[in-house]
């Protein structure tokens, strides 16, 4: 799987995504993602793009198999949160087969992540189910909800 080096402006961006997610300010889509890693034990949180799709919620790594995908892969769930809501979900990956439908709706929706993707957004689904390998999708499934 391929994995996205984040630079000093992502980083930046993120840190201000997560202020402004923790306020209520931004898309319904985006979400605090909090998930505990698997070396350390500790929780680490970064913003997500939540995409609704066909009835279900669809959680997608556009850069590949970073931290929070490792550590959503070895844990089993992740928590999400927004404007004072929590909701412990469990994480279940999927193939390549179900995962490319999922990606280019996710592209749709979140086009600022296009060039992670080598795939024009217009191109058939057997074309994104050739890179799925390279961004990791899982199904969301409710655990619990506070708030």
């Amino acid at each position: 799987m391929t994995t996205y080096r984040v630079g000093r402006m992502e980083k930046a961006a993120n840190l201000a995504a997560k202020f402004f997610v923790r306020a209520g300010i931004g898309p319904d889509k985006t979400y605090l993602l909090t998930v505990v890693g698997r070396n350390t034990g500790r929780p680490h949180t970064t913003p997500v793009t939540v995409l609704a799709c066909d009835g279900e919620r669809w959680l997608v790594g556009p850069y590949g198999n970073v931290a929070w995908a490792k550590n959503a892969r070895a844990c089993g769930r992740v928590t999400l949160s927004r404007r004072g809501y929590r909701e412990t979900m469990i994480v279940r990956e999927v193939d390549a087969a179900t995962a490319a439908p999922i990606l280019k709706a996710y592209v749709a929706i979140e086009p600022i992540t296009r060039r992670a993707f080598r795939v024009d957004p217009e191109a058939p689904v057997a074309d994104w189910e050739e890179i799925a390998p390279n961004h990791p999708v899982f199904r969301l499934e409710p655990l619990s909800a506070e708030g």
